[in-house]
């Protein structure tokens, strides 16, 4: 059994290191859960505990930073992410090109040198030809703007 126990250190340790290094190599916050689980789970094996008690330690220490860190490390890790592609284009300028009326379905503005089709985010709203607008949401292929007051 002694042998077994030392051949589970190495696996634990190849799971460990092979959660640092996706880790490191996508910087998603996605493995580094596991590396901590497996890394109790390693320890435990050193000091010849039961498989049992390595798999539930692995399980519930993953599962356990997970849980309670996650929320965190995202507030703080992913602050600076570049918000790509039509997310992008909420809080932006835009200037209606076509009358935007949601009863009639109607409605075009230019953003960013592109033209997307609009809607007013306040449902009975009628803007003119010309109004420039913000973008405050996108509804499916649609930019939800509302006029501002310049």
């Amino acid at each position: 059994m002694s042998m077994f126990t030392g051949s589970m250190t190495g696996i634990w340790l190849i799971i460990l290191i092979a959660a640092i290094l996706i880790e490191l190599a996508t910087m998603g916050l996605t493995t580094i859960w596991f590396a901590g689980g497996a890394a109790v789970a390693c320890i435990l094996s050193a000091l010849h505990l039961p498989l049992w008690l390595q798999i539930a330690a692995f399980l519930i220490v993953s599962i356990t930073l997970l849980f309670f860190t996650r929320p965190i490390a995202f507030k703080y890790f992913n602050r600076n992410v570049t918000r790509t592609n039509s997310e992008a284009l909420i809080g932006q300028k835009a200037v209606v090109v076509s009358d935007i009326n949601n009863i009639e379905g109607l409605g075009r503005v230019l953003v960013e040198g592109k033209e997307w089709s609009a809607k007013a985010a306040n449902e009975g709203d009628k803007i003119p030809t010309g109004a420039i607008v913000i973008v405050k949401a996108i509804e499916g292929v649609k930019l939800l703007v509302a006029q501002t007051a310049e």
